[in-house]
């Protein structure tokens, strides 16, 4: 059972398939009145909510998310604003404490569970990193363009296993997934399979076009 110091009440923001990582920025348009109303609540607080994947097929809400907090914020016409913010925490739904004018849950704080082996962490970021390379390389030449890692990776492995699982977009349930692993080295190992199945999968179409290329 967690502590008092662990848990606490949490402004909760559902997004239709999107899912937030500790260190990754999240811009949003805040429209809805009840939003207005929670975003405007925070800033005279500690100015952070969280955010849950909602699906909206199903309608279900997850119960682990990211706690968001807010950077900076433009007001636009009609109270609307568009905010930037920055993952932090994650965090697991315990109750709900209230569903009205906004939703309101009491949640605890979430933390990868301590290596085992720096060693294997270690291993699973260079082999992680050299399939990023080799998928960035193959993505550059399939669409004839330049295509590059940024200079500046994350250099510890629980920032680059968020960084990677940012950016495997379009894959909603596989980053709630990831998200909830409280196991670096397993998210960095899934990654890599996801990375790997990626590398052969742009490795044929490259062969595939340069084929037809020779052929015409």
């Amino acid at each position: 059972m967690p502590s008092s110091v662990d848990v606490r009440e949490l402004p909760l923001f559902p997004l239709p398939e999107v899912v937030l990582f500790p260190g990754r920025p999240l811009p949003l348009h805040i429209f809805e009145y009840r939003y207005r109303m929670m975003i405007n609540t925070i800033l005279e607080t500690d100015r952070r909510f969280g955010v849950l994947m909602f699906n909206p097929q199903t309608g279900s809400l997850v119960r682990v998310g990211c706690c968001a907090e807010v950077l900076q914020v433009q007001r636009l016409p009609d109270d609307r604003m568009d905010i930037l913010t920055l993952g932090q925490q994650r965090f697991r739904v315990l109750d709900y404490v209230r569903e009205k004018p906004f939703r309101v849950g009491l949640v605890e704080w979430i933390e990868d569970e301590p290596a085992t082996s720096s060693d294997d962490l270690q291993s699973w970021v260079r082999q992680v990193t050299t399939l990023l390379q080799d998928v960035v390389r193959l993505s550059g030449k399939l669409m004839e363009r330049d295509a590059e890692l940024p200079e500046q990776l994350p250099t510890t492995p629980v920032e680059l296993s968020y960084w990677v699982a940012s950016h495997f977009h379009g894959a909603p349930q596989e980053q709630q997934a990831l998200l909830e692993m409280v196991s670096t080295e397993r998210r960095l190992c899934r990654e890599a399979e996801i990375l790997e199945s990626t590398r052969k999968h742009l490795a044929a179409r490259t062969a595939l076009k340069d084929l037809f290329t020779e052929i015409s």
